[in-house]
C-alpha cells in the first residue's frame, strides 16, 4: 500500500515504514502529524485517484528529529573584473517516520 500526499509544495510517494524528509515543520520531535492533502492511494490493484484530492485519505507520521542539510555553494563570477562573490546555503528539513495510510 502506498500513497501520495502533498507538504511544503512537493509531492510524496510514500509507504508505511519508510522516512523521508520533508520542508521544515513546525512541531516538536516525537509528535504525531498528519497529512490530509492527499492526492492517490493505492493498494493492491484498487487505485483511488482524488479529483483534486482523495477524500477522507489522511497519512499519519512521526516526526523523528530536525536538522540542516548539506552545504551548496553559490557563485558568480565576474570574467575579466577580478570580482567573484559566494555563498553558501543550508536547508532546514524535519525527518518523519510514515505509520499509517487511511483512505
Amino acid at each position: 500500500m502506498y500513497a501520495v500526499f502533498q507538504s511544503g509544495g512537493k509531492q510524496h510517494r510514500v509507504s508505511e515504514g519508510q522516512t523521508l524528509r520533508l520542508e521544515k515543520l513546525d512541531v516538536e520531535t516525537g509528535a504525531t502529524v498528519e497529512f490530509d492533502k492527499v492526492l492517490l492511494v493505492a493498494n493492491g490493484e484498487e487505485v483511488k485517484v482524488g479529483a483534486p484530492l482523495v477524500e477522507g485519505g489522511k497519512v499519519t507520521a512521526e516526526v523523528v528529529q530536525h536538522g540542516r542539510g548539506d552545504k551548496i555553494k553559490i557563485v558568480k563570477f565576474r570574467r575579466r573584473k577580478h570580482s567573484r562573490k559566494q555563498q553558501g546555503h543550508r536547508q532546514w528539513f524535519t525527518e518523519v517516520k510514515i505509520t499509517g495510510i487511511n483512505a
